[in-house]
Parts: structure tokens; sequence; C-alpha cells
């Protein structure tokens, strides 16, 4: 058995495994993809967001709740929770790959690969978790719908932005089927590839912004954030606090606390190094630790404890630059099953490995406990790593359709590292109904989610604390 509890593709033939496909349509038929209605026993998205902000660190819950509160699309973004229990709550196909567990449009983009290649991949796997293909693809078809809404496009456009995510899924799957294992295994979406998608539909101001943020990736490493990020301080180089987003320990605590903390994370990354290959353990072992700092990132993942950790190497110009990110249970785990991983930053480095088609050479896991005595687990890669995204606010139609035909590719591709490309391409069949189901959801569902953030802003204080 996998460790997606279903039967290994090897000891069936592709017959027998198209076959499993088929049959998945009688436990959900593909029109039912359409189906949006919340159950009578739906649990209320506010308590929903209270319980997920449990174990966070409270001052950073109203910039949380901010950020939420912008937009329909920005509460989509920090809301994974709530999707995992409403998708939970329909029938599935029982058709499991390692989901991201929050696939939305703004959850891919490019980095390099340890050969400096740009590669266009998802990019977020807090939530990552075996579960049902269709989770990941409901969720990233009805971002766009959510998107395109926020970006001024009419119904027609966020339509058509959607069929593309279900026929770049569909049709991509397909290919992979027909591979080898070692061929599919192999696969990768190169930045340049994307811009090809981009460059055969999308107009050509789109092209020029395409292009734009690729130099902007290609700049966007560690001497721009040594640039950027640090100043030197009495001859050693310390970084530069920009509160709230990047603040020094010793800003944020009292001397004796924040020795305590700057300790805390110095066990972390111990225990870290313990995770990574010999190789990397040696390449470690070169660099030496002269700051820390706290520093918050994304939509749903303020509140979390992220540290920013500065190591210097041969000298000053040599700096390498490790985000610290606290790693809890994934919101699918409730519905989907328990992680097998003990820790959940392993959960996290493990099913992101399994997922993208290359992975950060320092990519590793810890866990410490703080004073009181309580267990953090935490990933641990490196930040600012040629790593950009898209001008989500700047896609037209053309390019909010060219871009979601990338990412429905780019899921196809991680769904079928660990799922069953045949048996999933042989449910979805060639991608017309299921365009057409994932059109008529994605509008319910981008109702229900402006619904719920109306709930939601409602809810909040003059001070931003989260009433339930």
């Amino acid at each position: 058995m996998t460790d997606l509890d279903t039967e290994p593709t090897s000891t069936h033939t592709p017959e027998e495994r198209a076959l499993t496909g088929r049959e998945a349509r009688d436990r959900l038929p593909r029109a039912r993809l359409a189906e949006w209605a919340p159950a009578a026993d739906r649990p209320d998205p506010v308590e929903l967001l209270l319980a997920d902000e449990g174990d966070r660190i409270p001052e950073l819950l109203p910039l949380r709740h901010e950020r939420m509160a912008a937009s329909p699309f920005a509460f989509y973004r920090g809301s994974a929770i709530i999707f995992a229990a409403d998708a939970a709550s329909r029938p599935d196909t029982g058709l499991r790959a390692q989901l991201c567990g929050d696939a939305h449009l703004a959850n891919f983009g490019g980095y390099a690969t340890p050969e400096r290649e740009l590669v266009f991949d998802l990019n977020d796997f807090d939530e990552t978790c075996p579960g049902p293909f269709e989770w990941d693809l409901s969720r990233l078809a009805a971002s766009f719908e959510v998107g395109g809404r926020a970006n001024g496009l009419d119904q027609a456009s966020r339509a058509l932005a959607v069929q593309a995510v279900a026929t770049g899924y569909c049709s991509r799957m397909a290919e992979l089927g027909r591979m080898g294992n070692l061929e599919l295994v192999a696969a990768r979406m190169l930045v340049s590839d994307a811009g090809a998608e981009v460059k055969a539909t999308a107009s050509r101001d789109a092209m020029r912004r395409f292009r734009d943020n690729v130099r902007k990736t290609r700049s966007r490493n560690r001497m721009k954030a040594l640039a950027k990020l640090t100043e030197v301080v009495d001859g050693e180089l310390r970084f530069l606090s920009d509160p709230p987003i990047l603040v020094r320990i010793h800003e944020l605590f009292e001397d004796d606390l924040a020795e305590l903390v700057r300790q805390h994370v110095g066990a972390a990354l111990d225990g870290y190094r313990e995770s990574l290959s010999p190789d990397r353990r040696a390449l470690m072992d070169r660099y030496r630790l002269v700051d820390v700092a706290r520093k918050v990132v994304g939509v749903g993942s303020v509140g979390t404890r992220c540290w920013v950790a500065l190591f210097v190497g041969r000298d000053q110009l040599d700096p390498l630059f490790l985000q610290v990110k606290e790693a809890g249970p994934s919101v699918l785990e409730a519905y989907a099953g328990a992680s097998r991983y003990e820790n959940h930053g392993q959960r996290v480095v493990e099913g992101q490995r399994l997922q993208q088609s290359a992975t950060d050479i320092l990519l590793g896991w810890t866990r410490v406990a703080d004073r009181e005595g309580r267990s953090h687990d935490y990933y641990v890669r490196q930040l600012w790593d040629q790593k950009g995204s898209a001008a989500l606010d700047q896609l037209d139609a053309d390019s909010m359709r060219a871009y979601a035909q990338i990412c429905g590719q780019t899921l196809a591709r991680s769904h079928a590292r660990s799922g069953d490309p045949i048996a999933i391409s042989a449910y979805l069949g060639g991608g017309k109904s299921t365009g057409r189901a994932l059109v008529e959801f994605s509008r319910a569902y981008a109702d229900q989610n402006e619904a719920d953030h109306a709930r939601f802003a409602a809810h909040l204080g003059s001070d931003g604390t989260l009433q339930g």
C-alpha cells in the first residue's frame, strides 16, 4: 500500500486503471461536480476561522484580519479551512493524490531549480495532505471566478478562465497517463514554456508584463535580499527592521527573552540540520548564524510563527537567508485522514517533494519546544531564491485565461506524481463536461465566498479582533 492508501498502479494494467476511473463516475457523476449548496449543518465560517487561529500570535491577528477583510479574493486566500470543510461535505470520487490543500491561483509561480532553471509550479504546501484530487481542482477553478470578479472581468470572461483550468488539467492529465513512470516524474514546466502559452493567447501588453515579471523573478535572489533586508551595524550584518512585516527579535522582546527566542530558533536550526542529507549538512557548516527576525508572510499564514535567519559564509557578500516557518496540522486532515508524519514540518516537506518538479536544496524540517515546554513544528527553506508570481491584479481576460490553462496543467502534473493519471483522466474525459460543471460550481461558490466574507467583516471589531 502507498502513503495514499490506494493500491500501487504497478499491480494493475492500464486498462484496469482506466476502468477504475470510469467506475468512479458511479460514485460521483461528473455533472455533480457542478453542485454547491451549503449543508444544513454547515459549520459557521467565523467559528472555523477562530478555531484555526487558536495557536497563532495574538498581536498579529488584527493584521491577518485586515488583509482578509480587504476583498472577497483576499478572504478566499486566507480561508482554506472553510473550503476544506465544504469540499468534505460533498461526495467524492475516491481517486486520491497528494493534494496542495490550498490550490488557488496565487499559490503558483516561478522559482529557480538547483540547476538555476526557472520553472513554473505550485509554491505553497502548508496544507498538503492526501485526498480526493477534485478538492484541489475545484478550489483552483473557483479561485479564478473569485479572482476574475476582483479584476472586474465580466461573467463570460470568468467562465472562459474556469473552463481553461479544466482544459489544461484534463489535457495534461491525459498526456501524463500515456507517459512512462520515469518520464512522468521528470516532467516540468519551464517558465519559458509558460511564456509560450501566454504569447499564444494574450495581448502584446500582457506579454510585456510577463517578460518584466520574469526579469524581476530572476533578480529576486539572496543578493537582492542582502541589499533590501539588511544593514551593517558595528561591522556585522543585521536585519533591517520594517515593522510589523520584518522585526529583529531584539526589537520585539526584552534582552533576556530575546536571547531565549534566539536560542529557540537556533535549536530549531540545529534540529533542521539533521533532516538534511550529508552533502547539504556540509554546505550548512560553511555558514555562521548572525541574526534572527520575525517575518510576516502571505495572507493565510499571518499569525503563525515565522522566523528568518541570516547567515554569513565566506564573507558578507556570501549571505544565506533561511525562512523557518511553523507548520500545524493541515486543514484537510479532519476530513481526509491524519498525516502519516508525526512532525508537520516533515508533512509539508515530503508533500512538497511529492508534488513539485524540483525542490529547494535546503528544504528540511525540525521540531523544538518553547520555554513553556510546548512543541512547535517547522519547515525550513531558502528565502528569495529567485521566487516570483504573476501580477494577479493586472490580468486581463486573455491573460487570465492563459494563466488558468497553465495552472490547470501544473496541478495535473502535481497530482499525477502521486495519484493515478490514467484513472483520473478516464474519470474526467476530454474536459468539456468537467469544464461546464466547474464553471457552474465556481459561480455558486464565489457567491458563497462573498457571503462568508461579508459575515467575517461584520464580526470584526474596531481593533481588528474577530468576534464569534
